[in-house]
């Protein structure tokens, strides 16, 4: 049961008066039990979570490219449902064909569904002045995948079930969704069972803009703010059809790194996963669903979910949610199926959606699953906010560089940061 420090029922941001609930809902249903991670949790979890067996099948390469020391190639997959994937792949232009250490470099959420993979790694076009706004904002301008390409590995940057490549069109969405009024029972008055327009379903930014103002918004920003309001719509779709969107979007993921590790530049045995926020989740559950990672770095994500009940759960994709996981184990226990495999995860000292009991409950569950293999977990603490600024970039970068390596050619080595005094920063 929760309760306040006076004893009684905690009363909880957004369920106010109705907080009861959650108290109930714990103690009847048994909501987040001690789960050892593992091979068993694993199976129970891609279970509970609905995760779809897919395939990267008919691949094809749409177009390539250089730019300046990096070599891009832009890749295509069907995995059976919706428009074929689109993906980047950029290694540094020196390497030639050699094999490389592989890393899914996984988008964010953002509220921004028009782009996808564009978020993070540039295509010959360049970025959007939507997509350098959301850069400058979570990712200090940088196009961050591009730039751990630089660092000697092969990037695989794939789109995912309704972002860019795989965005829902709005021609397949409700009036309603599309902001056209629809009056009367299943419209936008009162009864409609929808949630609020405003609310944009996101796990960073919370910029999404609804309803009168978006006459004067570009066409991908308006496409975003309806964008927000279907993500409910496909959230249902989803559990009716016995999965959830957690459960479709890493059923994708996973097929990506089927792919990448089938490329022939990619070094066998060395490939990891890692994403800001909504990526960090997709990175997460990678970690947990596929043994054949190397090693996971998650960015501002983490949080148990009990601490989440207090005002932090709108902030959030549905992604987050599946139904049911929580009566099997917490969020951390599910990151923790990594072990013992190297996993990084940075939590922001000051960000806004996440709270910081929330994040320090997950560091101590993650710190006690590895205790047999200590020094694969790695938990940061960093003095900033719900973001993947430069210097988190560099700190990740490094801890990829060190731990996604077998021996490789010469001249092809992943090359460390290198302070001002140009000693290496490991």
């Amino acid at each position: 049961m929760l309760s306040d420090p006076a004893g009684g029922p905690r009363r909880l941001r957004h369920l106010g008066g109705f907080s009861g609930l959650a108290g109930l809902a714990i103690e009847q249903r048994g909501l987040f039990p001690s789960s050892a991670p593992g091979p068993a949790l694993r199976e129970r979890a891609r279970d509970v979570v609905g995760v779809l067996d897919l395939t990267a099948a008919d691949v094809r390469t749409e177009r390539t490219w250089t730019a300046g020391d990096l070599s891009g190639e832009e890749v295509s997959w069907d995995v059976g449902f919706g428009p074929r994937t689109r993906a980047y792949v950029l290694r540094p232009r020196e390497a030639g064909g050699a094999a490389l250490p592989g890393v899914l470099a996984l988008h964010c959420h953002a509220g921004m569904k028009w782009a996808g993979k564009e978020k993070i790694a540039d295509g010959p076009e360049g970025p959007s002045p939507e997509v350098a706004r959301l850069r400058a904002e979570l990712y200090g301008g940088r196009a961050w995948a591009g730039e751990l390409a630089r660092r000697g590995f092969t990037v695989l940057v794939p789109d995912v079930l309704g972002w860019g490549s795989r965005r829902v069109p709005l021609a397949d969405m409700p009036d309603r969704v599309r902001g056209n009024p629809v009056p009367g029972p299943g419209g936008t008055g009162p009864g409609s069972g929808e949630a609020d327009p405003g609310d944009p379903g996101s796990g960073e930014t919370g910029s999404s803009e609804t309803g009168s103002g978006e006459a004067g918004l570009s066409e991908a920003d308006r496409y975003d703010a309806a964008a927000a309001r279907h993500e409910h719509v496909l959230a249902k779709y989803c559990t009716v059809l016995g999965t959830s969107f957690a459960g479709v979007v890493a059923g994708e993921d996973l097929a990506a790194a089927v792919y990448l590790r089938s490329r022939p530049d990619t070094e066998t045995g060395a490939v990891a996963a890692a994403g800001l926020s909504g990526g960090g989740l997709r990175a997460a559950l990678l970690g947990a669903f596929d043994p054949g990672l190397t090693a996971v770095a998650v960015v501002a994500m983490i949080s148990s979910y009990r601490d989440l009940l207090d005002g932090h759960v709108a902030s959030h994709t549905w992604m987050l949610y599946p139904p049911g996981l929580s009566r099997l184990c917490d969020l951390p226990d599910l990151v923790a199926c990594a072990a013992p495999r190297p996993l990084l995860v940075w939590y922001g000292e000051h960000d806004a959606i996440l709270p910081p009991e929330g994040m320090r409950r997950a560091h101590a569950m993650i710190t006690e699953h590895y205790r047999r293999a200590p020094a694969g977990y790695t938990g940061v603490f960093g003095d900033a906010g719900h973001r993947f600024d430069l210097p988190t970039q560099e700190l990740v970068f490094d801890w990829l560089a060190r731990h996604v390596t077998t021996a490789r050619p010469t001249g092809t080595a992943v090359r460390p940061t290198r302070t001002a005094g140009g000693e290496p920063r490991w």
